[in-house]
């Protein structure tokens, strides 16, 4: 629980794609209460601006990973990139908790109309960037796509540390990436619940073996932090690692395989604790360039609900497993 009730009533006072989670996670209110307003995300807020953007053939700016134009124009020489296309925007309103039945039919329109700028392929067949095919897999699953071939993509490309990375794909690298490796387990973990299907168990454990060996912070070559990036929040964090975004992983794969905290998980709870103000609150970091269809958290410097949910939230879920 936050520190100060007032932070609470802050956490509250928020869109219903926030205010949910904090209900659920937080305040411990009767389930119908916050599925109640889980629900709201479709008419109210980010979800429903997000849905108004909807171009008629399913997609999102005209495009899988970028929008339509936007290879040759001046934006591409731009730090970042557009966070408005399809893939997203899905995952947006995926994690924001939008029911699925909301996008009836949407799968099949981006089926038919929407390729991946790489090579033209399929959307619902994913790429060869494994963050691209995490999101690709658990949004899949969440609008009822067909992503078994795509899920069966996750053990083939594991390297031989326990990971995965975005440039093996391209023989740039032979090593796991800490990066990678969060978005490839978050989105096998994001599969398996909703679809019920655990057959990529066993290698979203050994990506997570990974990520533990290394405590979320160290290189294992020379025991030192991996990168500032690391210690450093913001949310949204797009596919960004950090130990807080690592730490919630964890605390959502402990729920759903019904394990406690491991250990070696310390070192970061100490991190994000030390990050906590006295109120109980968490500062914005500096977000990730790029074009947004709006913003959804407070500026760089000024206290985050939205990390201020996450971070409280797996506070409390290792404390609990320590009372």
């Amino acid at each position: 629980m936050a520190s100060d009730p007032r932070t609470v009533d802050w956490l509250l006072d928020s869109d219903p794609a926030l205010r949910w989670q904090v209900e659920r996670d937080l305040v411990g209110t009767p389930d119908e209460t916050w599925q109640a307003t889980r629900a709201r995300v479709a008419t109210e807020g980010f979800g429903a601006r997000l849905l108004a953007r909807q171009d008629p053939d399913g997609r999102w700016a005209g495009g899988a990973f970028f929008p339509a134009g936007f290879f040759g124009s001046p934006e591409a020489d731009e730090p970042g990139q557009p966070w408005i296309a399809t893939t997203w925007v899905l995952k947006d309103l995926r994690e924001w908790g939008l029911d699925a039945a909301v996008l009836a039919g949407t799968a099949d329109r981006l089926a038919a109309s929407c390729r991946w700028e790489y090579d033209d392929l399929p959307y619902w067949g994913g790429e060869v960037d494994v963050c691209i095919n995490s999101y690709t897999l658990a949004s899949g699953a969440w609008l009822g796509a067909d992503v078994a071939a795509l899920a069966a993509w996750f053990p083939a490309h594991r390297l031989a540390d326990g990971g995965w990375n975005c440039e093996a794909e391209e023989g740039r690298s032979t090593r796991s990436s800490f990066h990678s490796t969060l978005n490839a387990v978050r989105g096998m973990l994001a599969y398996e619940r909703l679809t019920g299907d655990s057959a990529l168990r066993a290698a979203r454990h050994g990506g997570e073996e990974y990520l533990l060996s290394r405590r979320l912070l160290y290189r294992a070559s020379t025991g030192t932090l991996v990168g500032d990036f690391a210690t450093r929040f913001v949310y949204p964090n797009r596919h960004r690692y950090s130990a807080l975004a690592a730490l919630d992983h964890f605390r959502d794969a402990s729920l759903l395989d019904g394990t406690p905290p491991d250990e070696r998980l310390a070192g970061a709870i100490d991190v994000v604790r030390a990050a906590r103000r006295p109120d109980g609150t968490w500062l914005q970091g500096a977000p990730l360039p790029g074009r947004t269809w709006f913003e959804v958290d407070a500026p760089e410097g000024e206290p985050s609900r939205w990390l201020t949910l996450i971070g409280t939230r797996v506070l409390t879920w290792w404390d609990a497993a320590r009372a």
